[in-house]
């Protein structure tokens, strides 16, 4: 290599350098101020978003929190509110336009405008593809992906209007690597990532930040309600190990920390924790390579069922089998502490 070249490439390195401090500097200059700042969240009432809820609430936001289950979501209210939160809650199915439209109209009589939405509401369904219908698929996209486009095509004009905003869409690792077992909640989450990515591209020149969240396994309790098919009792122990094992999951504490300041700094993209980023660039730096180390994934699930209970939906509570000490110990105190229980 001659001087010319070194000296070519050294300026690069450092105009890059450069670049990224800058942009880091000025993220910090601009990071949002939360207090006073209405945010919804939906699926507030338990898991990732209700930890979400108590975080932002200490960071001095109003907060409007909807789920479908009233009693679960009135847990949730009660809790923020002795935190000193003010809370606005509502039970709203999502996927239903009508009740969406209702909710976001509630919130703003009650806070003014929306400042940031959260769309964290989904599901998560688990099993082979041998078991999965149609009717699973058109349940994840409802609740994964559409249920996302209802809540913010209901705050978008207000957005558009003040010149100001934040969306934040929690796909997955899913929405980037399709998982065996995963299928249904795998293709949604595609679904979500690629409208989360596309309308950051359109709308940002209007003031309104979009952010794409990717985790990997999260700590939140969740397992306890995800829903299975199959062998249910193999299929809920090889997830529930997973969504349980510090090490192989990131604390809800942590990721909901990491997800306030992404869209805070009006990032584009946050994916956690690190094992998560590495998976993705590696999938999508060696896709064959990725494949072929799926594949061999899927020969160490369980096998599909041979009897008609195992097309059958079950809740991961209704389909404990052999537990691992982790998954009883600290799985079930997480699940208790996220109001998934």
């Amino acid at each position: 290599m001659n001087d010319k070249t070194k000296n070519t490439l050294l300026l690069t390195c450092a105009g890059l350098g450069a670049l990224l401090l800058a942009r880091k500097v000025t993220r910090s200059i601009n990071r949002l101020d939360l207090q006073g700042k209405t945010v919804i969240i939906t699926g507030g009432s338990r898991g990732l978003g209700l930890e979400l809820g108590r975080q932002l609430a200490a960071s001095g936001a109003r907060l409007a929190i909807c789920a479908r289950d009233p009693a679960e979501l009135e847990r949730a209210r009660a809790e923020l509110e002795a935190h000193g939160a003010e809370v606005f809650a509502m039970p709203c199915d999502v996927t239903e336009r009508a009740q969406v439209t209702e909710f976001v109209e509630m919130t703003t009589r009650r806070f003014g405008s929306v400042d940031v939405l959260i769309n964290n509401a989904g599901t998560i369904q688990v099993g082979p593809a041998a078991q999965m219908t149609l009717d699973d698929f058109e349940f994840a996209m409802r609740t994964n992906f559409w249920s996302a486009l209802n809540t913010t095509f209901a705050v978008l004009p207000e957005m558009r209007r003040r010149g100001q905003g934040s969306i934040v869409n929690i796909s997955s690792i899913g929405g980037k690597i399709s998982t065996p077992h995963l299928l249904p909640y795998s293709a949604s989450k595609h679904a979500l990532t690629g409208f989360s990515e596309g309308l950051r591209a359109e709308v940002s020149r209007e003031g309104i930040n979009v952010t794409t969240v990717l985790p990997g396994p999260m700590r939140t309790g969740s397992h306890v309600n995800a829903e299975f098919k199959g062998q249910h009792e193999d299929e809920y122990s090889w997830f529930s190990f997973g969504a349980s094992t510090p090490g192989l999951s990131i604390s809800a504490s942590r990721a909901a920390a990491r997800i306030i300041s992404g869209f805070r700094e009006r990032q584009a993209q946050v994916a956690l924790p690190v094992q998560t980023i590495v998976a993705i660039k590696f999938h999508a730096l060696f896709p064959e390579l990725s494949h072929s180390m799926l594949a061999l994934m899927n020969r160490a699930l369980p096998d599909p069922s041979h009897d008609a209970d195992g097309m059958r939906r079950r809740k991961g509570r209704d389909s404990v089998g052999e537990e691992t000490l982790i998954t009883k110990t600290l799985g079930a105190a997480v699940a208790e502490h996220n109001n998934e229980r």
